[in-house]
């Protein structure tokens, strides 16, 4: 038995998991689309400038798009294909986007030709990092935040700790559980790379108490020679968000508008840092990744390695989506966005897709405040949600940014779960911070 950590956060609410039915699933290998949608942008920074042409033949791996500045991530074919065309492709928000459409060659092996290695115990800091950019790895838990740019942290900070964050707080999605579980070589890899690039001392990965058999391989397939341990801590929602997690297991505040490393640490996903040590000693791009399929609708759920751009529809079929659909979300229920409609593809930050039937998951009827303060205990970071919402309500946006903490926010939606109102205080925020993005563009 794995002892518990002593240290948790305040407030936060205690969510049913809702994991049951993937957990225990292996990862499994996803076919190919007919049509790959790509979208240039996916993750945070400037998208990357295509260097591919309509018509040109391309094999797996091979890079599409390059990086456009530091804050930049490139983007590699996730089959050998033909590209049809580069043009718009369906986005999440609804709105189509710059984008790639690649159609894999049907009969080819989809074999990933080696590239240039990068070896933790021979390279700069600085090479790994430029690696790390190379293979176009962002951070995988759903925040998509380039990888390397949290690397370089260190140039200008002191760093001492590695904190790789397996919590998967999220309900329903058990992609980082699975990870842990199979790929644990990959991660401690991923590590000795990131201790590497970080210039720190130690390395911690963060568990749940709901996935003891991960901390469990974890621990068995930890090399001796690595300064890492493994940390157990309660269930506790949102534990995983960064800011939290930096708090609960170092016992380090991270100040308001700061990061981790202003109080000496790095903070990865437990998936991102797998990526690192799978894709590295080989110098390959990221083309696929895990996601957890589920929900009331889906007959065969699971956690599958999908081709990045790979259309909902096309994935829904295949985990033998029934019925008529209610809504499908990319990410999970809490923190994951509704999607338009099957044409979205699976990116990068993708960590599930759950489909619920018709009728089911539906959002409830709203109702008006009744200033109950639930909202303001369950936020983790004691903002005043109804005060958020009822400032979105009146478009007074700067208002929220500059009195009350907006920026802070990281949707968790502990808010809106304990609302008896059924008020969308998640979708009011993101509202107000898309207009207040508009207005500085």
């Amino acid at each position: 038995m794995w002892p518990l950590a002593a240290h948790t956060f305040p407030h936060g609410v205690d969510v049913p998991d809702d994991k049951a039915a993937t957990r225990g699933l292996p990862i499994r290998p996803f076919p190919f689309a007919p049509m790959l949608l790509l979208p240039l942008a996916q993750a945070a920074g400037e998208p990357p400038i295509p260097v591919v042409r309509d018509g040109q033949e391309v094999v797996r791996g091979q890079l599409l798009a390059r990086a456009d500045g530091f804050r930049s991530v490139p983007l590699h074919a996730p089959a050998s294909g033909r590209v049809r065309r580069v043009a718009r492709v369906p986005d999440a928000s609804g709105a189509p986007v710059a984008g790639i459409h690649l159609e894999p060659w049907p009969g080819s092996t989809q074999e990933l030709p080696e590239g240039t290695p990068c070896d933790p115990a021979r390279a700069t800091p600085r090479e790994i990092i430029d690696a790390v950019q190379a293979a176009g790895i962002v951070g995988l838990g759903g925040a998509a935040f380039p990888t390397h740019v949290k690397l370089a942290a260190h140039e200008h900070r002191d760093i001492d700790t590695v904190l790789v964050n397996g919590v998967e707080c999220e309900p329903c999605l058990t992609t980082d559980h699975r990870v842990m579980l199979e790929q644990a070589a990959d991660v401690w890899r991923g590590v000795r790379y990131l201790l590497a690039a970080a210039g720190a001392a130690r390395a911690v990965i963060a568990v749940e108490a709901n996935k003891r058999d991960a901390a469990t391989a974890l621990e068995r397939a930890r090399p001796d020679d690595l300064p890492g341990t493994v940390q157990v801590l309660p269930v506790h929602y949102p534990q995983g968000a960064e800011r939290i997690l930096v708090d609960s297991v170092l016992g380090r505040a991270v100040p308001a508008g700061g990061h981790p490393a202003d109080v000496g640490a790095v903070c990865l996903n437990v998936a991102t840092t797998a990526e690192i040590g799978r894709l590295l000693p080989h110098g390959r791009g990221i083309v696929e990744r895990v996601v957890t399929v589920t929900g009331t609708a889906v007959a065969h759920p699971g956690n599958y390695r999908i081709p990045i751009g790979t259309p909902l529809g096309f994935v829904l079929e295949h985990a033998g989506a029934h019925g008529p659909l209610g809504r499908v979300f990319l990410g999970g229920p809490m923190m994951g966005h509704a999607v338009p409609g099957l044409d979205v593809p699976v990116t990068k930050g993708a960590t599930g897709v759950v489909a619920m039937r018709a009728g089911a998951g539906a959002a409830p009827r709203e109702h008006p405040c009744i200033h109950c303060g639930r909202c303001v205990r369950a936020c983790p970071l004691w903002l005043d949600p109804s005060r958020l919402g009822l400032l979105a309500r009146h478009g007074r946006y700067a208002e929220m940014r500059d009195e009350h903490r907006l920026a802070e926010c990281f949707e968790c939606g502990a808010c809106a779960y304990v609302c008896p109102a059924h008020i969308p205080l998640v979708q009011l925020v993101r509202a107000a911070k898309s207009a207040l993005r508009d207005e500085a563009a």
